[in-house]
């Protein structure tokens, strides 16, 4: 990074300029922090493309378009607008170095990286092509590793379907090798030239060569239109899985989705590359970011404990910060690290000798919350977000506790979850849907007629939720206005929905009758059911292909077409109730889940774990998952009396139970190594092991 020379902006927006990271054709970059200290990416338009008003106008509305992009593989847009005359676009600033550079410093990836790889890039295509976009500048210098995976970056390039690139004069606007044939003929571009140019891509990270080459450009792109990729080093299953990528016919390629599907690794690739030189080199570009912002923003007191850099594209050349790579995001995190969902700042972890001892909150009780049954509450980056004890919504810093801010106009029975790693849904009485930025409380968008009533689930293309009058409906998140309203959904005569969870193109509902029901999410329509798999509503949990049921058994079943993968019958039935499993979560390595009075571990091929980790008091199997934070388990008692337990997981005994003379109903959650507790009203957060 350079220091900031004369001419150069000391703030654009909401953001402070701390340095140049960067020039080329289209325009300079620069880092930022926002009010929160956390840093972004500023891209400014040359004085002299600015003049042409055009297309200027064109960079930022199609900045705007791409905003909408909110899939955790795409390195997003965070705001755009005009300044001065010049317009500027503002972007996540993501830590880490391209594949390209991975490659070249450490070899070609093996097989089970190569599928990683595919299945991440996958879904982060899907999520472009759902706002309405096209990419059309995938390859590896476009692809930056990070701690939580691949991220496909540089949205000075991504273009509405029907809109044009924006290149400068004597530029070739595709890269050769990696642009599809329609492209470089000049036709009309879909989301399938992006598909093309990710069979490029995984031919390079698989071998370190390209899949077409030529002893000069017009040579590799006539081979692109015209001849066979080479796909002679790669594995046969693995050429097998690629080959059709890379059709000279878009309409021959697969989707995003089904790319996501086919090259999809197995739980057990989780625990490779614990650690290695790429893994170390990201980490150490964080800690550096960490610095530089820190000592630039001496005023603000918290940092984000992630940082990223950004390698913007800037007229067709890329700016990256340099390094190596590998199978980075493949590291099954350590037992302590925080979950992928949330990013809230990490806490400090408890000594292993104090286990067994009950520790003291990290802060609270907090008097905040509602009284009663309460949706479970969201942790999206500094905030715990639940039912407000004056009504509405409100928010705590999860460091201390402290109020950030509450919506009261927002109505809790209606639920809040997040849509992304930064906002959340949310509705009034009214039914107007709502779209917020989690940290500030802010207003992004929000769709007047949507008529919610109970809010149920999100994926990167919509948001999915019953209406007043019980009808299945979705809002598209690009669009921001109603995709499609479905058939009628049953309540319980209190207003009790279903519980949902959405992924790969399916929504899968847990019915208060303990039957499940799952539609497309592309078009409404009812996909595969399953009759009596339990006796009541109980969060379901998508996992890749899979979905994980509770209920009469604990079940795997293949998400696309409702195949049963497994199933393991209850083994107790308690006097006076039926006895099943309570909703399953995942560890890391294998399905959590409770059965009456004891909680069991099952790896993800459905064998049961000999390790049992405890007894529960009561005998009613828990209605809320298990949260997984450190090296325990977290459950509530079968009975609300009962409280909390944490379970160790290397020792298979109970920990400690937390409990309240004011006696449940308890909700809780967990990031962050936080466990947040709620009852009757009060909040806390307690430390893990």
């Amino acid at each position: 990074m350079n220091p900031l020379g004369v001419g150069d902006p000391l703030r654009l927006g909401p953001y402070r300029i701390i340095g140049v990271l960067g020039e080329g054709g289209m325009g300079k970059v620069y880092l930022a922090t926002d009010k929160s200290g956390r840093p972004a990416a500023v891209k400014v338009l040359r004085p002299e493309l600015a003049h042409d008003q055009h297309l200027a106008q064109r960079f930022v509305r199609e900045a705007h378009t791409a905003q909408a992009v909110t899939g955790k593989g795409v390195a997003r847009v965070l705001a755009a607008q005009m300044e001065g005359g010049r317009p500027w676009i503002a972007t996540e600033f993501l830590a880490g170095p391209t594949l390209e550079e991975a490659v070249a410093a450490h070899g070609a990836l093996d097989d089970l990286a190569v599928r990683a790889l595919a299945s991440s890039l996958a879904e982060a295509l899907e999520a472009i092509h759902s706002a309405g976009l096209v990419h059309r500048d995938i390859k590896p210098a476009n692809i930056v590793l990070t701690s939580d995976g691949p991220r496909v970056i540089d949205f000075g390039i991504a273009r509405p379907e029907h809109g044009l690139t924006l290149t400068t004069t004597g530029q070739i606007p595709v890269t050769p090798g990696y642009g599809a044939p329609e492209q470089v003929l000049g036709q009309r571009v879909t989301g399938a030239a992006d598909v093309f140019s990710l069979g490029a891509v995984l031919v390079f990270a698989a071998t370190g060569r390209r899949a077409f080459t030529g002893p000069h450009v017009a040579a590799v792109q006539y081979a692109v239109v015209h001849a066979q990729p080479d796909l002679g080093s790669l594995s046969p299953q693995l050429a097998a899985l690629v080959a059709p990528c890379l059709a000279k016919e878009p309409a021959l390629r697969p989707s995003p989705g089904q790319i996501a599907r086919v090259f999809s690794t197995p739980k057990s690739a989780r625990t490779l590359w614990r650690q290695g030189p790429v893994f170390q080199e990201i980490k150490r570009r964080e800690s550096a970011v960490h610095r530089q912002t820190a000592s630039a923003e001496s005023s603000v007191e918290r940092l984000p404990a992630r940082r990223r850099f950004l390698a913007w594209g800037l007229g067709g050349a890329v700016l990256t910060a340099g390094g190596g790579g590998s199978a980075w995001w493949l590291t099954e995190r350590a037992a302590n690290a925080l979950p992928p969902a949330g990013d809230a700042p990490d806490a400090a972890l408890l000594k292993a000798e104090n286990e067994g001892i009950r520790p003291k909150p990290l802060w609270g009780p907090v008097e905040a919350a509602a009284r009663g049954p309460l949706p479970t509450p969201v942790v999206l980056r500094d905030v715990v977000i639940f039912a407000a004890r004056d009504g509405g919504l409100t928010a705590l810093e999860v460091t201390d506790g402290a109020q950030k801010w509450t919506l009261p106009h927002l109505s809790p029975r209606a639920r809040q979850f997040a849509v992304d790693r930064d906002h959340f849904a949310a509705a009034d009485e009214s039914g107007r849907l709502f779209f917020i930025e989690a940290s500030t409380s802010a207003e992004k968008w929000s769709v007047a007629d949507a008529d919610v009533a109970l809010l149920l689930a999100a994926d990167a293309g919509g948001i999915y939720f019953l209406t007043k009058k019980g009808k299945l409906r979705a809002v598209d998140t690009a669009g921001r206005k109603v995709r499609w309203t479905g058939p009628s959904v049953k309540t319980t005569e209190d207003g009790t929905g279903p519980l949902a969870a959405a992924g790969r193109n399916r929504l899968v509902l847990s019915l208060p009758s303990g039957d499940v029901s799952v539609v497309d999410t592309t078009t409404g329509r009812s996909v595969w059911e399953i009759r009596g798999q339990g006796t009541t509503a109980l969060q379901p949990l998508v996992d890749g292909d899979t979905v994980y049921l509770g209920g009469r058994t604990l079940a795997a079943v293949a998400l696309a077409e409702g195949r049963q993968l497994w199933a393991v019958d209850a083994y107790t039935k308690p006097e006076g109730t039926e006895g099943g499993w309570g909703p399953p979560a995942l560890d890391g390595e294998g399905v959590i889940a409770a059965d009456g009075a004891f909680v069991y571990r099952f790896t993800t091929s459905g064998t049961r774990d000999t390790t049992l980790f405890a007894d529960l008091k009561g005998t009613r199997s828990p209605l809320t998952p298990p949260v997984i934070q450190g090296n325990c388990i977290w459950v509530i008692e079968g009975m609300p009396e009962f409280g909390v337990s944490a379970l160790s997981k290397p020792s298979d005994k109970r920990v400690w139970t937390y409990e309240r003379d004011d006696r449940g109903p308890w909700t809780m959650t967990g990031a962050g190594n936080r466990v947040f507790l709620i009852s009757r009203g009060k909040v806390v957060a307690m430390p893990v092991f």
